[in-house]
């Protein structure tokens, strides 16, 4: 199949190449001030961050708006703790794009200020990539692989690096390549790479198979897709789909992956953010997403489920709102907020119990000290 060219790519920003950015950006600066924070907490921990761009880009659409690497970095020259403390590398395999892109940050304002001066290198992803990236022992890191296509994906790539403390990824996941590729032979290898042989091959079986329906292709491979990243170690996984507002199909995915549920919380919120809304709900929406498919029909589930979920999965247990939210949200398209306004409104209706202590509780909220008291079942 042939290799994307990306000249056409950066002609003009198109508004879901924004929201990826968006997304993206974001999330470093959330997780960067995390990580700020905790080494600041303690003496010992080095004062080192990471931020790894293996499909960089030019830096810059040819109508002069910033791609993903600008973005961040003039995020990062407007913090000093950043600037003191962050290596950047950015890798591209095409010489025009890193060129492109060790000029437009020699031009950014204060970029003589960084302490460690950005690695720009030129190449391929393949296996020596990996195996550096393997060899090392990281900083927190947060990997960012975009690739056109899907050469150079890998879950060994994604797991080199989140196998270390405080690393998170972000990777482009090219739904309509990957369908398309299942049944050629002569990209097996890459597609093996990114599921693992074995999952690959059942996914080549169940596709030959003549009563899989066409339009069920797609929830299938995502949700592969996100239990081959949990069974690598990554615990908490969010998927986000986007698509062609005129044709109404799919372009692509983001898929973001960590070992720890705050980064699955704070990219919740931001991905909630960035999503078109249903009943007041982010649509996770891989539709169309069968029962059968749990991990995604579970993002598709409207608010109102929230309230009967709740009181079923948490019958005779009390929780403080934080905690209620680790145990309650993980694989669900809801946000603290909105647990907040279902919680209150159960309480409001006599449903569950609110102990604020003997405080006067204000209408409609939950405080972070209160109790939150479900019912058992046979009550």
């Amino acid at each position: 199949m042939p290799t994307i060219d990306n000249d056409e790519f950066y002609k003009e920003q198109k508004e879901h190449s924004y929201i990826k950015s968006c997304i993206v950006s974001d999330y470093f600066w959330a997780w960067a001030n995390v990580m700020i924070g905790v080494q600041n907490r303690y003496a010992n921990r080095p004062k080192r961050l990471a931020y790894i761009d293996l499909f960089c880009g030019p830096g810059k659409y040819d109508d002069g708006t910033d791609s993903t690497p600008l973005m961040i970095m003039r995020r990062v020259l407007n913090r000093p703790e950043l600037r003191d403390r962050l290596l950047t590398v950015f890798n591209d395999r095409l010489p025009k794009n890193t060129a492109a892109l060790e000029a437009a940050l020699a031009a950014l304002p204060g970029i003589d200020q960084l302490k460690f001066k950005p690695q720009i290198f030129t190449g391929e992803v393949d296996e020596s990539v990996v195996k550096q990236l393997e060899a090392m022992k990281l900083p927190p890191t947060f990997l960012f692989v975009d690739p056109f296509g899907y050469k150079g994906l890998s879950l060994r790539l994604i797991n080199s690096v989140l196998k270390h403390w405080g690393c998170d990824c972000v990777f482009f996941f090219n739904y309509n390549r990957v369908n398309a590729g299942m049944g050629h032979k002569g990209v097996k290898n890459h597609l093996d790479e990114i599921f693992g042989e074995e999952r690959a091959n059942r996914i080549r079986q169940r596709f030959s198979e003549q009563s899989v329906k066409v339009n069920a292709r797609e929830a299938f491979i995502v949700d592969e897709m996100k239990c081959a990243l949990e069974e690598m170690g990554g615990k908490f996984v969010l998927p986000f789909r986007f698509r062609d507002p005129e044709e109404k199909r799919t372009t692509h995915h983001l898929f973001f992956v960590s070992k720890d549920f705050l980064g699955y919380k704070i990219m919740r919120e931001i991905m909630h953010t960035n999503s078109h809304k249903s009943e007041a709900v982010a649509k996770f929406e891989y539709n169309p997403a069968e029962a059968n498919l749990p991990s995604l029909f579970n993002l598709l589930r409207p608010l109102a489920d929230l309230e009967d979920l709740l009181l079923a999965d948490c019958a005779g247990k009390t929780f403080l709102i934080d905690e209620l939210f680790e145990f309650h949200s993980v694989g669900k398209p809801y946000v603290l907020k909105e647990y907040k306004e279902v919680v209150s409104r159960l309480a409001d209706e006599g449903m569950l119990t609110l102990d604020s202590g003997g405080k006067k509780r204000r209408a409609g909220t939950v405080g972070e000290k209160v109790k939150i008291i479900f019912p058992r079942r046979d009550q």
